[in-house]
């Protein structure tokens, strides 16, 4: 089954390196999850540390940072229970003493040709993203942002929404995944960067437990 990445990617999904395009394909009829671990740099703004720490409740961003810390992936596909494909990604920091965790759920809406991210357990902040390919590479960047409020996702005004982007690529020469992702503000500027390698393998899952599954998904926020 295709992952949900090659529908938003359609055809430009070719050019993708093979190693890179393996990581993303990944489907709800794939007994298998992807799990990667290395070392990953971590940067955060000062404006936004409050805000920071009040995420880590939702397992969305975090106010650590530090260099080569210890960092696990781990994403596995399936469907949800409104039939929309999905695929879940677990990011694990391991600072001294603590853990954090970034979730995330992406979801094709294929009624509407679009891929959207739902951040966090629980899925309170969506976003629209945009995948292309640079030489190899999956790039992708945030686009529109919704906060669930009562049960429906209202449009994050442009001030108050995050600038994303994400590139994930694979080097022939270390033969690892390099990943670097940024997270901008118009209003607070740098709020948290991450850049590191990792190498992967595949672990058998059968069925997608509940830790793997961070949100449920309802009502998509409006076109």
């Amino acid at each position: 089954m295709t992952g949900v990445y090659m529908h938003a990617l359609g055809d430009e999904a070719d050019q993708l390196h093979a190693r890179v395009r393996d990581r993303y394909d990944i489907g709800p009829d794939d007994d298998v999850a992807w799990v990667g671990r290395g070392l990953m740099d971590i940067t955060r703004g000062t404006l936004a540390v409050p805000a920071l720490y009040a995420m880590t409740t939702r397992n969305l961003l975090f106010p650590e940072h530090g260099e080569e810390v210890p960092f696990t992936v781990t994403t596995v596909g399936f469907r949800t229970e409104n039939g929309h494909e999905a695929l879940t990604t677990r990011r694990a920091f391991r600072f001294d003493g603590t853990r954090r965790r970034f979730d995330s759920l992406t979801v094709w809406d294929d009624e509407n040709d679009r891929l959207l991210d739902f951040l966090g357990r629980g899925g309170h902040i969506a976003s629209e993203l945009h995948p292309r390919v640079e030489n190899g590479a999956l790039v992708v960047e945030g686009g529109r942002q919704w906060a669930r409020l009562g049960g429906r996702y209202l449009s994050v005004p442009g001030p108050l929404g995050a600038d994303i982007e994400v590139r994930d690529r694979y080097d022939e020469a270390d033969e690892r995944f390099h990943v670097t992702a940024t997270v901008e503000s118009a209003l607070a500027g740098h709020i948290l960067g991450y850049r590191g390698t990792f190498d992967q393998k595949t672990e058998p899952m059968e069925r997608v437990p509940s830790d793997l599954r961070p949100t449920t998904v309802g009502s998509l926020p409006p076109v």
